[in-house]
């Protein structure tokens, strides 16, 4: 699988995820608070958008920190706020991939500078 489809399957999971948790009556706010980010950026996401990665992988950062702080906070939800922050770490690595690729493969042609 490509980083591209990881991050897209990490989306579309927050997506369901967030759907399962808030979508309940009384919550529909934060239902669209939290499902409203993952739906646009995965829509971005397939419409080839190159800003998109990067945005999911900033946001990410504050639902890995979500479900971080549920899961010690809130026993009762410990189950669906460790599922967001496996998520999320899917979503920073997939949004980073292509990145630490470009950083980290040797190209062809050039000479290796080690300790500059």
């Amino acid at each position: 699988m490509s980083a591209r489809q990881w991050l897209m399957l990490g989306l579309a999971g927050l997506l369901i995820l967030f759907a399962v948790w808030f979508a309940v009556p009384g919550l529909w706010a934060l239902f669209v608070v939290f499902a409203a980010p993952p739906l646009l950026l995965l829509v971005g996401t397939l419409h080839g958008s190159r800003q998109a990665p990067f945005w999911a992988g900033l946001l990410a950062l504050l639902w890995f920190c979500h479900g971080v702080m549920e899961a010690w906070a809130a026993p009762q939800h410990r189950d669906l706020a460790l599922i967001e922050a496996a998520l999320a770490l899917v979503v920073i690595l997939a949004a980073s991939l292509p990145g630490l690729r470009a950083r980290f493969t040797k190209r062809r042609g050039t000479a290796a500078r080690d300790g500059d």
